[in-house]
């Protein structure tokens, strides 16, 4: 599928088992940050959505607004956002990732880079400018 391309019905249809939609305050913002900090692909991107590619993985961005006939709306709180919700990007070295952060102001470190042994893995938690925490990992 050409992503930069697709326009919105084909794209919708196309979609199959789970997908992931963030909604964020800025789609401009957020999707600044996945591309810059981990590198993340992005298609389309727009003030109000963005296609986002990790890999072979595809998720979206929709900024608030364009929920607003959706049941969601009206309990959409203020960052942070998702808590409780890990967004893993594996085989994503947290040590470069943290090294982009300074960059990146209105994101958060909530834990350095550490090696996990207990799971074999070397992780950070960073907390995005929507508030969302996204764990950049690499096997030890």
């Amino acid at each position: 599928m050409d992503y930069d391309r697709v326009d919105a019905v084909t794209f919708g249809q196309a979609l199959t088992g789970l997908t992931v939609n963030l909604l964020v305050p800025s789609v401009a913002r957020e999707a600044e940050f996945l591309a810059g900090v981990f590198g993340l692909a992005l298609h389309q991107p727009s003030g109000d959505f963005a296609i986002v590619r990790y890999g072979a993985q595809t998720f979206q961005l929709h900024a608030d607004g364009t929920y607003a006939t959706h049941p969601l709306h009206a309990l959409l709180p203020a960052p942070p956002r998702g808590l409780g919700i890990e967004l893993r990007l594996h085989e994503t070295d947290p040590d470069a990732a943290v090294a982009r952060l300074p960059d990146y102001p209105d994101a958060v470190l909530l834990q350095p880079p550490t090696d996990k042994t207990a799971h074999g893995l070397r992780e950070a938690v960073i907390l995005s400018p929507a508030g969302y925490a996204w764990v950049p990992s690499r096997r030890l």
